[in-house]
């Protein structure tokens, strides 16, 4: 079977993606991972998650995949005792002096997809240094991937879904040359996500979707920006068969930085598909309104638009800042919830109406979706509330006091 691999930010996003089918969840270490600028795990809160995993089954690796210099290697001496004690279940790595550190502590070892792993003459040295599981250069093809895979001498672990960088394999310098922020570790603030014009010193300007040049002499206003450094994201929704059968053994989802709802969702959809092939359902009636409905899904969540990244020929769509359906509004607070009922009271502070389609997040209930199908006010069946009423409302699923409540509103784009 295909281990499929979610990222977290925090505790709610693990309970999200474990209570959607994750059978594995990378986390950052706070001062060693490539998402520097967000929420990432102190030593106390990995011994957390990493209980909170294995009670359910799953996995846990830790993320050390910056560029390190003498100073941080110091340290990570120092944090090994800690990491191995913690009961993770590998650490992934890009640089091989950390590499060295964490083979040497007795922690599997996976080589981060930074490392630009691309062959299997890599594999063979990498295999020699102790390491158990590589992640493959995002820009290889599904042929090569299948070349390398049959006659890998270790598991081998692919991007199936989330955004795509400008850079080789990630490595990028223009955080670090505009900001001063590298890329390299940790740090990138995504200039690339911007809208950038190429105009050439005669006041041409270059069109990159339809590569040609035009004067902007006297219509500069009417050419539209691009944004010409930012790729679509990576959708592998409907290519399931394909990659299990290449031979690759872990799918993995991008997105450390992305909401639990984000994670609970495309955790889900593909949880779905890859247990779909497993059974054998794949080609079967109903199987195109399936592939449908899931990228109906992934579309209503944050998304720069989808591609299929490198598997099948060179990415050349670009993409805007989001292309999601669906905004989440907060509307309010679970007050209680009463079990027998399967009733949650919520406080609301905003309008919320039969129909509308609930998020419900919180550090132990992760991120649930749930459309309002009935709603009371002391006891009697109403059709909408508003602010500062407490409302009663049908949820299947377990929520608790303190729960932030969501609701997905349509986006004006």
């Amino acid at each position: 079977m295909v281990e499929l691999l979610s990222p977290a930010k925090n505790m709610t996003t693990i309970i999200s993606a474990i209570k959607n089918g994750a059978d594995s969840v990378y986390v950052g270490l706070d001062g060693y991972n490539m998402r520097a600028n967000v929420t990432n795990f102190s030593m106390e809160e990995i011994s957390d998650a990493v209980d909170q995993c294995h009670e359910a089954g799953v996995k846990l690796y830790i993320c050390i995949n910056t560029s390190l210099n003498q100073g941080e290697i110091e340290k990570l001496k120092d944090l090994m005792p800690l990491i191995k004690d913690s009961g993770a279940d590998a650490v992934i790595v890009s640089d091989l002096g950390a590499l060295k550190i964490v083979r040497d502590s007795g922690i599997e070892v996976h080589m981060s997809v930074q490392a630009n792993i691309s062959n299997s003459e890599s594999l063979k040295v990498l295999e020699d240094l102790g390491v158990s599981r590589i992640i493959l250069s995002r820009e290889l093809p599904i042929k090569t991937i299948k070349e390398i895979a049959a006659n890998s001498p270790m598991e081998l672990e692919v991007f199936v879904h989330g955004a795509m960088c400008v850079a080789v394999s990630g490595r990028c310098f223009l955080s670090s040359y505009l900001y001063n922020k590298s890329a390299n570790c940790g740090e990138c603030l995504q200039p690339c996500r911007k809208e950038w014009r190429i105009i050439s010193e005669d006041d041409e300007e270059f069109i990159l979707a339809a590569n040609e040049f035009s004067s902007t002499e006297t219509s500069l206003e009417t050419h539209p920006t691009t944004h010409l450094m930012s790729p679509r994201d990576l959708c592998m929704i409907e290519h399931i068969p394909l990659l299990i059968e290449s031979g690759v053994k872990v799918f993995k989802i991008e997105g450390r930085a992305r909401p639990a709802d984000y994670v609970a969702t495309v955790t889900r959809v593909y949880r779905e598909a890859i247990d779909e092939y497993e059974a054998g359902q794949w080609n079967t009636p109903g199987h195109e309104k399936n592939i449908q409905r899931w990228l109906e899904e992934l579309k209503n969540i944050f998304n720069r638009g989808f591609d299929t990244g490198f598997y099948f020929n060179t990415p050349t769509e670009n993409s805007s800042y989001n292309e999601a359906k669906f905004n989440k509004k907060d509307v309010g607070e679970v007050v209680n919830y009463y079990k027998r009922v399967q009733a949650a009271e919520i406080r609301l502070w905003d309008d919320l109406c039969i129909g509308d389609t609930l998020v419900i997040q919180g550090l132990t209930t992760g991120s649930i979706e749930q459309t309002v199908g009935s709603m009371q006010i002391n006891g009697k069946p109403v059709n909408n509330g508003i602010k500062g009423q407490n409302v009663a409302v049908q949820i299947t699923e377990t929520v608790r006091p303190g729960d932030s409540v969501y609701k997905r509103v349509l986006r004006n784009k």
